[in-house]
This record gives structure tokens, C-alpha cells and sequence, in this order.
């Protein structure tokens, strides 16, 4: 049996040995460990003219963010909302996300952030399982909520619209849904007049350890559970991850797209900018046009994307029209499409930059949890895949155990990635029984399959219920799509395995062929490609379909794919 203080131990030396030179090896806080809230009081009142949003070319500076803010905090009062009461956030990316948000965080109340492309099973579901009070959402969206307001807990329910918040004269290219003009809503309080007319008083519920945000697990199968947040864990974020891969950067500007009420888009939009009260460009969706718009115009310098987004970037036909020089951290997360050296290559030949893996995450760590910065030398982090994701942010601890004794495993074996740090979310909301199997002895055990390598880099190998065994031997899903990745007329994959009387289960692919393929390549060349690179137990049967199910952030929707599993294959040749 290995001793877990001798495991550490030696984990932490070799971590020492294999550190970046240029990379802090401990957390800093640059205004120190106080609530998010209060960071956002403190660049209200030293930088009230710095600009906080950039939404389209509307500024929002951090003054009128800190007010904004106090003035949806007071309005929350007068509605009957306190300390510990929870609030849904029914929206998309815009500024009055973050209003609500640091109104919510002020308070002392919980931020209940809920997808905008929810229907309203999903939107009840949340309502009754958060047991919010009061919801704050888009015109275009208030059908939803009307669907399910009289079954609901709800006291309040504040409606604003996207095009109030655009300026006259936009910076960049405006989806039609963002300049739709604003709808009436009379059973509903209008938000951004409310603010207007409310009290400016100092609100002072917030605090480091109460509740602070219920983030619902975004999961491809079963019912979403709420992780308990603190704003404590939402500041040792912004700080571990400021640490490791901005310290030494000035000036940053931030570039987000990610959904808001996705933790990953929580961190990249809400946290990390406050940290040192840095501007954030702001847009609703995704839009390679208007991403190139605004890196030109708003000089970006730290972007994240899917690594789908960046290949579309490079696919536009305007790409070489812009100056994307202002970029200096271009991160990328692996999804459908698997970032790889070809990639990699072509994004620095156009750009000058380095694309890299940004992090492994859950939402029950608060995600961005490793860091991979200074791993790119020859390829290094790529050559390791799949999926390499290189080393802990400090303060965060691993270890590899088995997943039906929790026993250590020695490094190189595969097992359950087990994890602490300071974020670590504290249960699921109502759930104990969920909770006490996640949670045990301060380590969440998180389901996923991964190795800690000889040199202590962590590799995430996927969910354990997504591991295969055929004929005994695992074949893990992530390491079939990151090789279709690499083949040039595949667009996107999925693999799922399919149940076999002889073998156990047989993996399959579902792939999306690029268009201009979709006529001359074949299920069967496919299968020949994957065999001349893959041992031959885990080659899969091949299924071209014309997409794939998804989720709002972002993941492929998996447990659907077994219905995919009759669909006839296209015809071609490879």
C-alpha cells in the first residue's frame, strides 16, 4: 500500500524539478484575499474611469459597474431578497450579467446562473431545485419563464433587453439577435430603469465563506446537480490562475465569448478580469467575423476558445485582413475538435502566437485547475497526448487511485483523477447522498479517468463512464477523437461504444466529414486510416453523420448518440 504523505511528497519534489522557470510557484493575491465584491468596490472607487466592458464599443467603466452594481443589490431589497436567497440569471453574455451578478455577490445572495437556451422543463427544473426567489432574464426569453412562473417560487422577475446596452455607433460587426429591439414586458420590472431610480446605499452582505453561487454541473448525462460556490473560491481562482500564466503581463484585455453561466465563461468573463481590474470585450456569441473586429479594434491580448473556433477562425476567408497582433495568450480547450501539432503550426505561421491547452476543470473544482503554460517547447504538451494538461495551479493537489478501493496507484497508472484546493465546491445543493460519494476526506473523487506521468503532468484520459472495454482492455474515447482530429477531411467525432456478445462493447465514431469531403470520403476508408495507426482492438466502426448533438457549452451530448447507432453511413471513397 503507498503511503498518501509519502505520494505527496514525492509528487510535490518532482513537480519542483519539472516547474517553469518563469511560472510562480505560489499564489498571490494582488489586492489580497478579500471578497470579489469587494474587489470590484475597490477598482470602482481607484479606477472609476477604467473601462470594465466593452460590449460592441459600449464602455461600461468600473464606476458605473460598482453602482450599477449597488443599485441591483438595493433593488433586490426592496423586492424582499436577502442574505442567502437565491437569484436565477436567465441570460446571455451581456453587460447586465455582470450588473446582476456583482448585485447578487454584494448581497450576500446566491447567484443562480441558468442557460438562455434552457426550454421550460429546464428552467423549471432549476427554479425548484435552487429554489430561487427571484429571476432576472431577456425579453425574448420571458415566454420561457411565463411557462413556468405560476409553478415557481418566484417573487421577482426582472426583464432587460440586449439592445439597450449596444451604442449608436458599434466598434464591431452585431448579431441581428443582440440588436433586436426591446420588447415590453408588463409582468416584469424593467431593469435598467429600476436602477435608476433606486437607492445607492452600501450593501454589505457579501462576504468570503457564505454561500455564493449554485453552478449546475453541465454534465452530458442525468440530471444537472448545484455546486456550492463561495466567493473564497472565486477569488483563489482568479488569483491561483493569475499567478501562474498573467503575473507577468500588463495591460491585458480580455476577449470572452464563452457562456456566462458556464463556470469556464464565469471565470473568463466575471473573475479573472476583477482580479486585477483589467477590461473585458464583451460578446453575446460566438462570431469569427466579430471576434477578428474586435481583437483589431480593442487590441485583445488574452483569448480562449474551442479548438473548433480557432480552425473556423483560420478557415475565413478575411482572416489575413486583420492585425492580430496585440494577441500574447491564445488558449484553446479540446472538446469535439483536439488540438494537435498541425493546428498548432498553422495558427503561428498566421499569427505569431502559440495556441496551447488551457486546463482540466469540473465544475465542482471551479475549473482551471492545471495550467500549461511553458509546455510547448518542441511540442512537448502535444507529443504527450491525449489529453495532456500539464500541471496543478498552486494550491491544487492530485493523486491517481483505484476506482473501486481508493487505493493509491504509482504514477503512470491510470485511475481516477482525486483532487483538493482551496475551490473545491463545498456539496451539491440538496443532494447529501451525492455529495458524501463525491466527497470524502476533503478529496473529490471526480469520475474521470486520467495518469500522473514520471514526471508528475497530469493526462486526462476521460469520464470513466465513457471508458471502454473490449475484450478486456480499455479504449478510451479521447484518444480516438484526438486522432480523427488529425485527419484532414474530419470536421468532428464522437465515440461511444456499442454493447458486443463477443468482445464486450465495440467502439464507434461518429464523424462529421468537412463539407467539401462529404462526396469523396467513405465510413470504410475512414476505418482503414484508423487501422494503419491504432492497435486493432480499439479500432471503431466508423458512422458519418451530418452533426453532432451538443450541449450549450459546448460537449457532445453522448448518451443521444445511441440513437444515431442505425443511421445509415454516407457513401464515398477515401
Amino acid at each position: 500500500m503507498i503511503d498518501e504523505t509519502t505520494y505527496l511528497n514525492e509528487l510535490r519534489a518532482i513537480h519542483a524539478r519539472n516547474w517553469p522557470s518563469d511560472v510562480p510557484s505560489e499564489v498571490r493575491y494582488p489586492l489580497g484575499e478579500i471578497p470579489l465584491s469587494d474587489h470590484l468596490r475597490h477598482w470602482g472607487e481607484s479606477r472609476p474611469d477604467a473601462p470594465a466592458i466593452i460590449y460592441y464599443g459600449h464602455v461600461t467603466t468600473y464606476g458605473e459597474l460598482d453602482a450599477l452594481s449597488e443599485a441591483f443589490a438595493n433593488a433586490l431589497c426592496e423586492a424582499g431578497i436577502g442574505k442567502g436567497d437565491r437569484v436565477a440569471v436567465f441570460l446571455p453574455n451581456c453587460p447586465q450579467f455582470h450588473i446582476v451578478f456583482f448585485g447578487i455577490l454584494k448581497l450576500g445572495a446566491v447567484h443562480v446562473p441558468i442557460s438562455p437556451l434552457s426550454k421550460a422543463f429546464e428552467l423549471r427544473y432549476h427554479l425548484e431545485d435552487s429554489g430561487a426567489t427571484a429571476l432576472v432574464t431577456l425579453d425574448a426569453l420571458m415566454p420561457v419563464v411565463r411557462a413556468v412562473r405560476d409553478d415557481s417560487a418566484l417573487n421577482a422577475v426582472f426583464c432587460t433587453s440586449l439592445s439597450e446596452m449596444l451604442p449608436e455607433t458599434p466598434t464591431i460587426s452585431v448579431p441581428p439577435a443582440v440588436s433586436a429591439p426591446a420588447v415590453t414586458c408588463a409582468d416584469a420590472i424593467d431593469l435598467m430603469p429600476a436602477l435608476k431610480n433606486t437607492r445607492l446605499d452600501r450593501v454589505t452582505g457579501g462576504d468570503l465563506d457564505s454561500v455564493a453561487a449554485l453552478n449546475y454541473t453541465g454534465g452530458t448525462t442525468g440530471m444537472p446537480k448545484g455546486c456550492i460556490h463561495t466567493q473564497r473560491d472565486m477569488v483563489f481562482t482568479g488569483a491561483a490562475n493569475w499567478s501562474v500564466s498573467m503575473r507577468a503581463k500588463k495591460d491585458i484585455v480580455w476577449l470572452n465569448f464563452f457562456p456566462e453561466f458556464w463556470i469556464a465563461g464565469e471565470n473568463a468573463a466575471l473573475i479573472f478580469p476583477m482580479i486585477t481590474g483589467s477590461p473585458m470585450i464583451l460578446m453575446t456569441r460566438w462570431d469569427p467575423l466579430g471576434f477578428l473586429e474586435a481583437v483589431q479594434a480593442h487590441r485583445a491580448t488574452n483569448v480562449a476558445m474551442l479548438v473548433d473556433a480557432a480552425v473556423e477562425l483560420m478557415d475565413h476567408p478575411r482572416f489575413g485582413a486583420f492585425d492580430l497582433s496585440s494577441l500574447q495568450s491564445v488558449s484553446v480547450v479540446s472538446f469535439v475538435k483536439k488540438l494537435n501539432m498541425d493546428y498548432r503550426q498553422r495558427w503561428f505561421d498566421l499569427t505569431g502566437t502559440i495556441i496551447s491547452e488551457a486546463s482540466w476543470g469540473m465544475t465542482e473544482t471551479h475549473t482551471s485547475n492545471t495550467f500549461t503554460t511553458g509546455m510547448q517547447d518542441d511540442d512537448y504538451d502535444l507529443h504527450a497526448q491525449p489529453v495532456f494538461v500539464g500541471l496543478p495551479v498552486p494550491g491544487n493537489e492530485f493523486k491517481i487511485c483505484d476506482f473501486d478501493t481508493g487505493a493509491l496507484l504509482p504514477l503512470g497508472s491510470e485511475g481516477e483523477i482525486v483532487v483538493r484546493m482551496p475551490s473545491l465546491f463545498k456539496g451539491y445543493w440538496n443532494k447529501h447522498e451525492e455529495t458524501e460519494v463525491a466527497l470524502r476526506d476533503g478529496w473529490l473523487h471526480s469520475g474521470d479517468i486520467g495518469l500522473i506521468d514520471e514526471d508528475g503532468y497530469l493526462h486526462y484520459l476521460g469520464r470513466r463512464k465513457e471508458m471502454l472495454k473490449v475484450k478486456g482492455m480499455s479504449v478510451f474515447p479521447a484518444e480516438l477523437e484526438s486522432l480523427l482530429g488529425r485527419q484532414p477531411a474530419v470536421a468532428a467525432s464522437a465515440v461511444i461504444g456499442r454493447p458486443d456478445a463477443h468482445k464486450g462493447q465495440v467502439p464507434v465514431a461518429f464523424v462529421v466529414l468537412k463539407p467539401e469531403q462529404a462526396n469523396k470520403v467513405s465510413a470504410e476508408g475512414l476505418s482503414d486510416w484508423l487501422s494503419a495507426q491504432l492497435s486493432a482492438y480499439k479500432v471503431p466502426e466508423v458512422k458519418l453523420v451530418a452533426s453532432l448533438p451538443m450541449t450549450a457549452t459546448g460537449k457532445v451530448k453522448k448518451d443521444e448518440l445511441e440513437k444515431l447507432l442505425e443511421v445509415p453511413e454516407a457513401q464515398g471513397s477515401l
